[in-house]
Parts: structure tokens; sequence; C-alpha cells
């Protein structure tokens, strides 16, 4: 029997998968995030035991997606100590010499919430992560969107809600969505760790505003026919009719939304969004390379 591989690769944790041809997992660990080489030696020992005949990779970032770069599979300039400029796609090709797809994290989680969670009824959308950090992935026309580079939807610029003038928590930019709205954030205006505060905590107001900006951005520029919204900041429900009411005032009329309890939405899949997507994709890039083959 062979298998599909899944490297859900994070800066706190690597969850790695592998399925079996109709993807279903058929052993799933997490793996602390240590240094490159603990890390990739334990990751080796999991894959080593399967026969794999693909692999698909969802890294944090930044990284470098764009297949003519010299640093093409590296991660590049992450504020994750140690993991700067390190090579983690030569790494796994190098070792298993296998069709491997290589993408961010969120896209990897958006791809799989589009085709087997809450977007599948859709051709785009886009999945944002609020957690430690921020971040966006996006899906259109069936396929992820990637440029140059991947999108970093946690760093866009937003205004700050009136009176909020606490410190970002992003080492890079004083107003962007991460640094004024991660979990960190939360834990800086209140001293609370955001898992921690009570729901009807003045908090959410603030956090629903700057959440409904980043989306009315996200809405006016890509149009997706669904936003969905993951991570741990994001198990807190109670944010969710917050949002919507917050996007309705924010865009002031100005375009038309599906109705706004399908259109901003959880995951369907949980914890097994960038899982189930780095597994689809491996799934994908091995039918490719079949097919290259193919007279």
């Amino acid at each position: 029997m062979t298998y599909y591989g899944s490297i859900e690769a994070g800066g706190t944790k690597f969850v790695c998968a592998v399925a079996d041809e109709q993807l279903n997992i058929i052993e799933r660990i997490n793996l602390p995030t240590r240094s490159p080489k603990v890390t990739l030696d334990e990751v080796f020992a999991f894959f080593d035991a399967y026969p794999l005949i693909a692999l698909g990779i969802g890294s944090f970032g930044p990284i470098d997606v764009n297949s003519k770069s010299s640093t093409y599979g590296y991660i590049t300039s992450t504020p994750k100590p140690g993991w700067q400029n390190i090579d983690l796609l030569g790494s796994l090709k190098e070792r298993y010499q296998v069709p491997v797809a290589w993408t961010t994290d969120v896209n990897a989680a958006a791809y799989g919430e589009m085709h087997l969670g809450a977007g599948k009824d859709t051709e785009s959308c886009i999945y944002l992560t609020v957690g430690t950090g921020v971040g966006g992935g996006a899906v259109v026309n069936g396929t992820v969107l990637q440029g140059f580079s991947h999108p970093e939807m946690g760093h866009i610029s937003v205004q700050r809600y009136p009176g909020d003038t606490v410190e970002s928590a992003c080492p890079y930019h004083d107003n962007c969505l991460e640094g004024l709205a991660a979990g960190p954030a939360l834990e800086k205006r209140t001293g609370i760790k955001g898992q921690l505060l009570e729901a009807t905590h003045d908090i959410w107001e603030i956090e629903a505003f700057y959440i409904a900006q980043a989306l009315m951005n996200y809405t006016l520029t890509l149009s997706p026919e669904k936003i969905i919204l993951g991570g741990g900041v994001m198990k807190q429900t109670q944010l969710f009719p917050k949002i919507r009411a917050s996007l309705e005032r924010q865009l002031g009329g100005y375009v038309a939304l599906p109705v706004l309890e399908d259109y901003i939405v959880g995951c369907d899949l949980g914890d097994n969004s960038g899982t189930m997507g780095c597994l689809l994709l491996a799934k994908e890039k091995c039918e490719i390379k079949s097919d290259e083959f193919v007279s």
C-alpha cells in the first residue's frame, strides 16, 4: 500500500500525517517546532515508516514560492529563531524523491476548506486564521492564489479603533492586522490571555472591528464567494455576529453582499483544514506528475 504525506509546518508545531489514496488519515502526529535539524529528524523518523508517493507541505512563512528563484522552497525572513533561510522543501525532496506540493500553511487550509469543507460549494474563498498570529490564504477558480510571492493578509494596514493606543504586537508594523488583532494584542490590552477572556468583555467589539475591516478590504479586492475564519481566537464564537455587523457598517452599503451568515463562516474541517489541504495538494501533484509520463 502507498501513502500520501502531509506536513503542516508551524512556528509552534509540525503536524505530520499520512493518508491512503482515498485521503483517509492513517496516522497523524504533532511535533514541537525546535531547531531545524531536530525537527526534521523527527519528521523523517515519522515518514520513513511509510512508502510515500507524494507529499504536500503547508509552511509558516514567509516562504519562497517562486519556482524560478534560487531560494525556491526556503523559509525566508521568518521571525522564528533559527529558521531563517532554511531550505525546507529541498531537504524533504532530497529525502523522499517524490512529487512535492509546496505552499503556505494558510493556503493549504484554504484549499482544504474550499474543496472538502466550508467552501466546497464555491469556486473561490478566503481562509483567515486568527490566533498567535494572523494569516490568510485565497483560492480563486479552484486554484491557490499566489504570484511572485504568496499573500500576507495578516499584515495589511488597518485604521485603529477610536481610542485604541495599544502598542502593536507585530515587530514589523505599527498598524497591521496581526499587530492589532492577534492573540498577543488581546493580551496586551487586557493582561489576560484571549482564551480566558469572558465572552461579554468589551475587547471583542474592538477585535471585531479590526477583523471586519480586513474582511472589507479582502472583499473589495478579491470578491470571494465565502470567507472562512479559523484559529484559536475564532473559537470565541460570539465574534462571528459582531464581525458581520461591523463589516456591514464599515462597507456602508457600497457593495451588495451575500447573506452574511453564509458569507462569513467558521471552518468545517476544524484543526484538519491544513492537513486535508496538504493531502489534497499532494494527491493532485502526484496525478500531474503521472500525466507528464503519458505519451
